[in-house]
């Protein structure tokens, strides 16, 4: 199957749009502490129907080591006590700040939180440097997204400022195979 993956941009703080407020209230907290089991269940969580399997692989050791970068943070909404999605944030060099993972739980998509969700990330991206002293202040956020992923990305991106700056048409490789996506075997998409 073919695969089309977008690059986006935001290269100034100005660029940011919010979304409107979520139907539902919800809170977006930091996850401080570099938590494996945590990162993990978001990981599959959210991704599972969308075939995130890149991490699913990884050995506890390996998420540990991802988490305790410097500049690596992880927001999460939570709704009614329950985490209803995510943005990971991965500083780089150069002044740059990438989305490395974003979206929602199942039974939160469709209620707004979305472009809520995915603006306070990008501000927090903006705001990265002041929360890691030596970190150099934030010139870009980028994130990259594919037509694997939900209808609504692309779109939610747009429309929180981020604009296209590369895309790529490309053929998956079966390196995934046989790795089952989702937060339990058999997990994937819902109807």
């Amino acid at each position: 199957m073919d695969v089309t993956t977008w690059y986006l941009e935001q290269t100034g703080p100005g660029d940011l749009r919010p979304g409107r407020p979520p139907s539902d209230p919800a809170e977006i907290v930091r996850a401080e502490h570099p938590s494996p089991e945590f990162s993990r269940f978001l990981y599959t969580a959210v991704g599972g129907d969308w075939q995130w399997t890149t991490r699913l692989t990884w050995t506890w050791r390996q998420w540990m080591d991802w988490l305790s970068r410097p500049g690596l943070e992880t927001w999460v909404a939570w709704s009614q006590g329950t985490p209803a999605g995510y943005v990971e944030l991965a500083a780089q060099d150069e002044g740059s700040v990438e989305i490395t993972n974003f979206g929602l739980l199942p039974f939160a998509i469709g209620r707004g939180l979305g472009g809520h969700l995915l603006a306070t990330g990008a501000a927090r991206a903006w705001d990265l440097a002041d929360r890691w002293p030596g970190r150099e202040k934030t010139r870009r956020v980028w994130v990259h997204t594919c037509s694997l992923d939900s209808p609504a990305a692309l779109a939610n991106y747009q429309a929180r400022g981020f604009r296209i700056y590369d895309d790529k048409l490309n053929v998956p490789g079966d390196e995934d195979e046989g790795v089952t996506p989702g937060p339990w075997p058999g997990a994937g998409p819902r109807g």
